[in-house]
């Protein structure tokens, strides 16, 4: 549920910032992107790549949990507060769960930025719309390999990402579990 109204709410953003990530990109502001992408567009572009967002999010999650906790047992059996140990697995997680994940990420991109360029090389004119055709495009693009584009930079941006976040949870996670016994036991 929690990854459903995530990705309700920030599809939107993701939209306006590649778009205006792009090179070339005719947008100056954020508000001048919202504006035209709506007047052209139609509220439906901040949610085209939606299903794509959950369908990409709901396995990274997974994977990225199950990473986690495979990691953990293996390196940290007895589950103690170590931090090396956090960091380790919360990296290793963040970068298998991004790299299993990236040719749905493609699919994601290019459903929001709609790029002309890429777009009208395989005679797509128009607006391209659902998972299975930014797949098929995809793979008209760049073969099995375009499924692939800019894993490196995504796994590198997942590493410090994911090693901080379970670094902090693990952290306070034993913080307040200790600040708790220490409350119950008695003076």
């Amino acid at each position: 549920m929690a990854t459903l109204l995530h990705d309700a709410v920030m599809n939107p953003a993701e939209v306006v910032k590649q778009r205006m990530q792009m090179y070339n990109s005719p947008y100056k502001t954020v508000l001048e992107c919202i504006r035209t992408v709506k007047r052209t567009e139609g509220l439906g572009a901040f949610y085209r790549s939606y299903t794509t967002q959950l369908t990409m999010n709901i396995p990274f999650q997974a994977i990225h949990f199950i990473t986690y906790e495979f990691m953990q047992e293996q390196i940290n059996p007895r589950r103690q507060y170590n931090p090396h140990t956090h960091i380790v697995s919360g990296a290793v997680a963040g970068a298998v769960a991004a790299a299993a994940t990236t040719p749905l990420d493609v699919c994601k991109t290019l459903l929001n930025t709609q790029e002309n360029v890429a777009l009208s090389s395989v005679n797509i004119s128009g607006h391209l719309s659902g998972m299975a055709n930014a797949f098929r495009t995809v793979y008209q693009l760049g073969g099995v390999a375009g499924y692939f584009k800019g894993v490196q930079a995504r796994v590198i941006y997942q590493i410090p990402s994911t090693a901080i976040a379970w670094s902090v949870y693990e952290f306070f996670k034993y913080f307040l579990t200790k600040r708790e016994a220490n409350k119950k036991t008695p003076c």
